[in-house]
């Protein structure tokens, strides 16, 4: 049977990769490296310096995905990520089917962890669903951005008796805080959606492209920070053309 190591790398340092991870790296044939339109090209090199500093096992071979392009302007945002996860899975089973040996072990390597905030677990499953390529896999855990994050601002993810929830950037904008959260993640908020909440009490602690040399970071109160965090972002974006971001929303509880 076909195996598959989906491995968790970090939020983009090298040194993130944890001895766990080294292990499943060693034991894959075959990588299958995801490539994307506009960040393809840093992101892909990346990768290609965690297998190469990690890698020691001879004859690896190393094979380009081509990932469908998503609609993230569809109004129906559930129904475009299901169309989307669909299509990965047409491309991702024929390169399972064609590439990776009947008992063969291929490798995908997810950014942070890959049971936060990614698809390729839910894509791997419907590859299982379908029942036309046999594979079993396993998962190795990752340090996320939201680690990696809280570590750099040198927080703590959640405070004494306080719970925490995580969120996208388009729930914030539509739903406002969430009820009975008291510090709030956010994930790849494209529309920096913290601007329509009131500021009132709440820290906020953001960054981007963690992990890697080009790494930003702002912190302090919304109301001072919040258009600060606009600009920065706004102007990273224009400069490398993409932009990973997260953010981690802390309320004061006088304000609850």
């Amino acid at each position: 049977m076909r195996r598959l190591l989906v491995i968790g790398v970090g939020a983009g340092d090298p040194d993130h990769v944890t001895a766990q991870a080294v292990r499943a790296l060693n034991e894959a044939d075959v990588f299958l490296v995801i490539e994307k339109d506009g960040d393809a090209a840093e992101l892909t090199a990346l990768r290609r310096t965690i297998l190469e500093r990690f890698v020691e096992r001879p004859g690896c071979r190393v094979v380009p995905v081509p990932d469908p392009a998503r609609d993230r302007t569809a109004p129906a945002y559930g129904d475009a990520v299901e169309d989307w996860r669909a299509r990965r899975a047409q491309v991702w089973e024929a390169l399972l089917r064609d590439e990776l040996a009947e008992d063969g072990v291929g490798a995908f390597l997810v950014w942070g962890d890959p049971s936060l905030y990614d698809s390729t677990i839910a894509v791997i499953e419907r590859i299982r669903a379908a029942g036309r390529v046999e594979l079993d896999y396993e998962v190795i855990p990752g340090i996320s951005a939201i680690h990696a994050l809280t570590a750099r601002h040198r927080v703590p993810l959640n405070r004494v008796g306080g719970a925490v929830q995580i969120t996208t950037g388009r729930r914030l904008a539509d739903a406002g805080w969430p009820h009975g959260a008291d510090d709030l993640v956010v994930m790849l908020d494209a529309d920096c959606s913290f601007r329509h909440l009131d500021p009132g009490g709440v820290t906020i602690y953001w960054g981007a492209y963690l992990g890697t040399p080009d790494e930003l970071l702002v912190a302090g109160p919304l109301a001072e920070a919040g258009p600060e965090i606009q600009r920065v972002r706004a102007e990273a974006r224009a400069r490398k053309g993409w932009i990973m971001d997260t953010y981690l929303l802390r309320r004061s509880r006088s304000h609850e």
